[in-house]
């Protein structure tokens, strides 16, 4: 079959997808078109690349001063809109944001470190794009229905770019790549593997939600070809996983669906106290593990050999490039200032082609040489209380709480192996929503008005 087929036959799927989907009981925004949108653009490729208005490839934007024109302009857009939307619901936004306070102060401290970057002009534009990020989440958050609406943004976000990313992969060149090594990989939508593996877990995670969410409330309207829609939408996710090879990616899916399962069982239900000390034992599992000499293990159980494909390496030479130990170089700066040095520590080391990299492939480590130990301080800060409310919410919404609990847990063991934590990864995305809803909920913000939030349904309007 070739290539107009198949685009064809996906365009068609695709309609399907969202007409099986289709659920006039439950009324969102149109606003909520735009972080579909956001992630539709931070989980492919940017416009630019897409368009080919000569932005270059994705590693190449993120290793340059200014990027495209192009994509900046979609992006201010977007924001701006954005904030429109925000100021329309005030009173929703502001007590979220009071709620919120660690993810506040780090954002205020990576403004605040532009500062000392070597290059403001454009740190202080990468970090308008992180508060887009946040932007985002809130207009989800503060959405009518908010439960409606995060379900809404999965099958939106990956009715278009799972099928897609199939397609790319099986029938054109632009789905398929090479790594530095020369070994060919699929990347779908995106430039990388890892980042197709990326955008497929924390999505597929939210068509897992969705899956239990239809098969527990047994009286929702039109299940059964919900249900149709939703199996189809968690198997190209699957599907994914196995092409994109991402061992980091799969790993974290695995550990987020378990925990989605296995919090909502009736051991669990509404036991905060045991959903606390089962989260402390993954945790605590997996943190001893890795201190005791685990890192050799887990990396062959992966498929990455004992240097989790040479992460080791690169480790060493970035923290041998590090500036200032205690607040970094500044915002989102590091690279720009420090690649050269940085490859050049690897070409002693014996790897000879790291002409691309711009990821210390550790979400902890790039917040340390970006931001500092101040700024990996504030990210733990960030995640302690994140779990603290997202346990609390247990007693209000154990459904969504328990994604949320997801989220939390893989995002701080994503960020071991890749950059996690960083502007415009969906895993950052994620996180942030896991936080802010969390603590939203533990807070009773959300109130009666959003059924599931209040412990009843969680998608009737």
């Amino acid at each position: 079959m070739g290539a107009p087929l198949a685009f064809l036959i996906c365009s068609a799927g695709v309609v399907g997808l969202f007409f099986l989907n289709r659920d006039d009981s439950v009324r969102n925004s149109t606003a909520l078109w735009l972080p579909v949108i956001w992630l539709w653009i931070v989980g492919s490729r940017p416009v630019s690349v897409w368009f080919g208005l000569g932005g270059g490839d994705a590693e190449g934007l993120a290793s340059t001063v200014e990027g495209s024109p192009v994509d900046a302009a979609v992006f201010a857009a977007l924001i701006l809109a954005g904030i429109v939307v925000l100021f329309s619901r005030k009173s929703k936004t502001s007590a979220l944001l009071k709620v919120s306070g660690p993810i506040l102060i780090y954002f205020l401290y990576c403004l605040v470190s532009v500062a000392w970057s070597p290059i403001p002009g454009p740190a202080f534009k990468r970090w308008t794009k992180a508060v887009g990020e946040l932007v985002m989440v809130l207009i989800i958050l503060t959405d009518g229905r908010p439960v409606g609406a995060l379900q809404r943004l999965y099958s939106r976000v990956g009715f278009i770019l799972f099928p897609l990313s199939v397609v790319l992969i099986r029938y054109t060149d632009l789905g398929r790549g090479y790594d530095p090594g020369g070994e060919p990989m699929n990347i779908g939508v995106t430039t990388t593997k890892n980042e197709l593996g990326l955008i497929v877990f924390v999505i597929s995670l939210g068509a897992l939600w969705n899956v239990r969410s239809l098969l527990i409330h047994k009286d929702e309207r039109h299940r059964g070809r919900r249900l149709a829609a939703q199996f189809t939408f968690l198997a190209f996710g699957l599907a994914l996983l196995e092409m994109a090879h991402s061992a980091t990616s799969v790993a974290c899916f695995i550990l987020g669906a378990g925990l989605v399962l296995v919090t909502g069982l009736r051991a669990f239900r509404n036991r905060p106290s045991r959903v606390g000390m089962l989260c402390l034992v993954v945790i605590l599992a997996g943190g001893l593990t890795m201190f005791f000499g685990g890192a050799s293990y887990y990396s062959s159980a992966l498929g990455r050999g004992n240097g989790l494909s040479g992460r080791t390496d690169i480790w060493a030479a970035v923290i041998s490039a590090a500036g200032n130990p205690v607040i970094g170089t500044g915002f989102e700066s590091f690279w720009n200032a420090n690649v050269q040095k940085v490859n050049r520590s690897l070409h002693l080391a014996g790897f000879l082609d790291m002409s691309n990299l711009v990821s210390a492939h550790n979400g902890y480590l790039e917040v340390y040489v970006d931001l500092g130990s101040v700024g990996v301080c504030l990210v733990a800060l960030i995640l302690i209380s994140g779990y603290r409310r997202a346990i609390k919410a247990f007693q209000y919404d154990p459904e969504l709480a328990s994604l949320m609990l997801a989220y939390l847990t893989t995002g701080t063991f994503y960020s071991i192996t890749e950059a996690g934590f960083r502007m415009m990864a969906p895993s950052w995305t994620f996180l942030l929503l896991a936080v802010v809803s969390a603590s939203g909920i533990a807070a009773g913000i959300f109130g009666s008005e959003t059924p599931g939030i209040s412990g009843t349904r969680s998608n009737k309007a």
